[in-house]
């Protein structure tokens, strides 16, 4: 499992956490997680799309995790170029709605739009992965879009 999947389980560490070390760590985290729960996938879905899914949520959760430590200075360090500005804190609030709202969405939309706007995968390859047809991965995009939208418009408000 290792040597087929782990480049591409650390290509999408990489994109999401965008520091090649913590890519690393998580690689092995998230093989070494789906080996251990191996007896939980159900067949389903396609091995990698199963694989995959817990690979964007071991990130995501590492995210929050992240975002929940408090930084504490040490004498002598000095802080510098911490944004403060308004403009930036309507954009981070807006990716926090978005990202509520992609997490109202199923595991599968998630997943797929994740593989065509994050990581730029390109349809015919996402079709192959998810063993679909291209013009099906088409409407499921389309389909998955409008229930953001949808989302989003209640979660912003």
């Amino acid at each position: 499992m290792y040597k087929l999947y782990a480049k591409k389980v650390y290509q999408r560490c990489l994109t999401m956490v965008k520091n090649q070390q913590q890519a690393e760590d998580f690689t092995h985290d998230i093989l070494l997680k789906a080996y251990t729960k191996w007896d939980q996938f159900q067949g389903q879905s396609n091995f990698f799309t199963w694989l995959y899914t817990i690979t964007t949520n071991h990130c995501l959760d590492q995210h929050r995790i992240n975002k929940r430590h408090n930084f504490v200075s040490l004498p002598g360090v000095e802080i510098e170029n911490i944004p403060d500005s308004t403009e930036e804190h309507l954009l981070e609030e807006k990716y926090s709605i978005v990202d509520e709202a992609l997490n109202q969405l199923s595991a599968q939309d998630r997943m797929l739009l994740r593989m065509k706007y994050e990581e730029g995968i390109d349809m015919k390859r996402i079709a192959q992965q998810l063993n679909i047809s291209v013009s099906a991965v088409k409407m499921r995009l389309k389909r998955s879009r409008e229930r953001l939208s949808q989302h989003y418009q209640r979660c912003g408000k």
